[in-house]
């Protein structure tokens, strides 16, 4: 193998397994240790600067980080890492007089259709440039599918005023109230550009289920219901509900249901319980609140008794798996289950909806209806109108949302300025030494053995009795800091200087996880075979040197290091380095927050 290319910005990004799973390329480790120091403020900032909703996304995002965070490989479960951003939400000092204002105005004028968190992302990075920003929502209040579709028992009204007024109060001109059914209309204003951020406001419906048209009445789509609940139009439901699906909003739909008058809520899915889509938090928060997930039904029809729904049936199936782990549902041939209720809420899954976009104007859609976008650039096939969010390839989640958002921006700028779009700037990536002395770092190097915290929950009959008040507590600081602890410090890099390496081996000796050796060069498939631990993980790079006096080279398993840097204390000449990474995604301003 070639020497590894240290100074390629990715090869230390992918390292840091949190920062690069997050789709918005959050700094975790950094904002943790500042969480440590009791630097909530800062560590609010240093999320805002990536995420833009810190006390949002420390609620409700889908955690793509913690699955891949490397405490997970140690210990049964990786850090709280989404519970620890709302730590600094929480706890956070008066920032306001910390964010950036408004440019000066340049002249160009963009639209944003649509509130939610793609859309105030883009008006987030293009307000300091001196862009003057229209955005367009038909709800009242900005957020998007962040107010209408996630209960308030799950995130509280107030956090999205507050996290949503610091990008209206950047001199966004907001257009609530307004709903956008013509692109030709907003065309006609003769913006700069146009950015679509409408999510995906459809549900998917059961139309042709026997007796679904009879049964209208008391069955709903979950998505539409949900909205309808969180702007008060739905105040009450049957006592006996069905919840037909298996995602986030699923769980949604019968927790609020539970709140709102439903007694014997049922979750019934098609899948089995474990391939739901629904977040494993999510589904143990409904089932502690006594709702059961009914798995492998398949619903067949609405049962209408003197023209009303009394109940469903559906088919008892069992999954089947092929050698390639593609699932099929197999009737497992026994009587249809029959279960009563008096509403039915179906929450199987959104889809895009554009009917507003009229064909003439140029922007062209695929045969699933979805837009014809550079995935780069988020360009549809009209120049001036860019995606992002679920409007753009379909149904994500917040987090992903707001990395289309930062990318859209700087296509938008540099559409507006004359520039080529593909040309994207590069992040901004420092690396430097924590070295203090000899063998004294800056950072506290020692793993802790301490277990996740669980987040404590309010009284179950309160929450139960009032859908807004919020299940979930936090973290105290206490608790906050012995979570922050847990995190190994991903972001500070073992780096190592073949010149002053002796070959002693001492850092081989003393490395808790053996993932350091001093062997004979060869192809990589070979390489990762010939380790002290084999290399099994071939998607983590192997850190390789170049040529050592006798020939062999270092080559370490960046899979299971733990960063705790005894390989550089034991070092007798400085050949290893503890050197923190900070890599900061590519937005189109610079960087607005300076935390050091």
């Amino acid at each position: 193998m070639k020497p590894t290319n240290t100074g390629d910005p990715e090869y230390f990004h992918k390292v840091v397994d949190c920062q690069y799973a997050c789709p918005a390329h959050t700094p975790v480790p950094q904002y943790i240790r500042l969480i440590a120091q009791q630097r909530y403020s800062d560590a609010y900032l240093v999320n805002w600067e990536s995420n833009v909703f810190p006390g949002i996304l420390g609620r409700t995002c889908d955690r793509p980080c913690e699955p891949a965070c490397r405490r997970g490989r140690v210990e049964e479960e990786p850090v709280a890492i989404c519970r620890l951003k709302r730590v600094a939400a929480d706890f956070k000092d008066d920032i306001t007089p910390r964010l950036p204002k408004a440019g000066p105005g340049n002249g160009k004028k963009i639209a944003l259709i649509g509130g939610g968190p793609a859309s105030l992302t883009v008006a987030r990075d293009l307000a300091p440039l001196g862009y003057e920003l229209h955005l367009y929502d038909a709800q009242a209040k900005g957020g998007g599918f962040m107010r209408s579709e996630i209960p308030s028992f799950r995130l509280p009204e107030k956090v999205l005023d507050e996290e949503i007024g610091y990008v209206l109060d950047m001199g966004i001109k907001a257009r609530f109230d307004t709903y956008v059914d013509s692109m030709q209309a907003i065309l006609d204003k003769h913006y700069d550009a146009v950015f679509v951020g409408s999510g995906a406001p459809r549900g998917r419906n059961l139309p042709d289920l026997s007796g679904r048209d009879t049964a209208d009445a008391n069955v709903h789509i979950g998505l539409d219901w949900l909205a309808n609940v969180a702007f008060e139009h739905v105040k009450t439901i049957g006592k006996r509900v069905i919840v037909l699906g298996g995602g986030n909003t699923a769980m949604d739909c019968c927790r609020t249901s539970r709140r709102l008058g439903g007694q014997d809520v049922k979750v019934i899915v098609r899948s089995p319980f474990e391939d739901m889509k629904a977040s494993p938090w999510e589904k143990e928060d409904a089932l502690h609140e006594g709702i059961p997930i009914i798995d492998n039904h398949v619903p067949r029809t609405f049962v209408i008794e003197d023209g009303k729904l009394t109940g469903m049936t559906f088919e008892k199936v069992k999954p089947v798996y092929d050698k390639d782990g593609h699932r099929e549902l197999v009737p497992t041939g026994e009587e249809p289950a029959f279960y009563p209720c008096d509403d039915v809420l179906i929450a199987i899954g959104q889809q895009n909806a554009f009917p507003w976009i009229e064909r003439s104007t140029g922007v062209n859609f695929d045969a699933h209806g979805l837009p014809v976008l550079n995935k780069v650039t988020l360009q549809s096939t009209r120049p001036d109108v860019f995606f992002g969010g679920d409007a753009a390839f379909g149904p994500e989640n917040i987090i992903t949302a707001v990395a289309q958002g930062h990318q859209a921006a700087i296509s938008i700028d540099l559409y507006c300025t004359g520039k080529d779009l593909t040309a994207r700037p590069a992040p901004d990536v420092t690396l430097v030494s924590q070295k203090m002395g000899i063998h004294e770092w800056s950072y506290d190097s020692a793993p802790t053995e301490d277990l996740r915290l669980t987040v404590p929950l309010a009284d179950l009959d309160r929450a139960l009795e009032d859908r807004k008040l919020e299940v979930e507590l936090g973290f105290d600081l206490d608790a906050a800091f012995v979570e922050a602890e847990r995190c190994l410090n991903c972001d500070v890099q073992t780096v190592f200087t073949a010149d002053t390496c002796i070959e002693c081996d001492a850092c081989t000796d003393i490395c808790p996880t053996s993932c350091i050796n001093f062997i004979a060069n060869g192809p990589e498939d070979d390489l990762r075979t010939r380790l002290a631990v084999p290399a099994i993980e071939p998607e983590q790079a192997l850190y390789v040197s170049g040529p050592l006096e006798t020939g062999r080279v270092m080559v370490k398993d960046e899979d299971v290091c733990l960063h705790c840097g005894l390989c550089a204390e034991r070092c007798p000449t400085a050949a290893w380095d503890m050197m923190r990474f900070t890599y900061s995604v590519t937005k189109a301003t610079p960087n607005l927050m300076e935390v050091g």
